[in-house]
């Protein structure tokens, strides 16, 4: 592995310290894990950075620049790719459509397969921990989340498969495409 890659392990640990998962779980076993479910779609290391910094500026006290002072151009510009506007000024759940409309318009727009890589690694991450929860809760599950109306969940993992399916002969979005099937089929 490069020093990127083992740099950006260590600075997620840092940005992540304390930080703690929906489900109780320690907070950097998500990035983590959306690093080595990259690493099923890529070798390449800034990429594989890239994932393990993915949720640093959106979630933690970093800030883009943070991530240029201390990486490359191309490790910024992906983590920014999966970075929404959090929109200090409402509450998450006011805000919720109207960021993942615009990240969901870049995704569509954007014509970097690694972007796409990152992506789906991480809302494959999210499916897995939603998975295990909605098998204790069922449809309540939602009720931890921003916007709690499964429909809308189910539009957006929809329209993430979607401008993903570049990826569909990995068996990362097979496995994406499975746990959309089994949460939102009574949906």
């Amino acid at each position: 592995m490069s020093n990127n890659f083992e740099n950006a392990v260590r600075f997620a640990l840092k940005a992540h310290k304390g930080q703690k998962r929906k489900d109780g779980s320690s907070y950097i076993l998500h990035p983590l894990e959306v690093a080595v479910i990259a690493g099923t779609m890529t070798r390449d290391e800034d990429v594989l950075a890239a994932a393990v910094l993915h949720d640093t500026v959106e979630d933690t006290s970093v800030t883009a620049d943070d991530i240029l002072e201390n990486f490359d151009d191309r490790i910024a510009y992906l983590v920014a790719s999966e970075t929404e506007d959090k929109r200090p000024q409402m509450s998450s759940s006011e805000s919720w459509k109207i960021r993942k409309v615009e990240s969901l318009e870049e995704l569509k727009n954007c014509n970097d397969r690694d972007v796409r890589v990152i992506w789906l690694a991480d809302k494959l991450s999210n499916l897995r921990s939603l998975y295990r929860d909605f098998l204790k809760q069922g449809l309540s599950v939602f009720e931890k989340f921003n916007e709690k109306d499964p429909r809308e969940q189910m539009w957006y993992h929809s329209k993430v498969l979607e401008y993903t399916s570049e990826l569909s002969n990995y068996a990362a979005y097979k496995e994406y495409k499975n746990y959309f099937d089994l949460i939102f089929k009574g949906v």
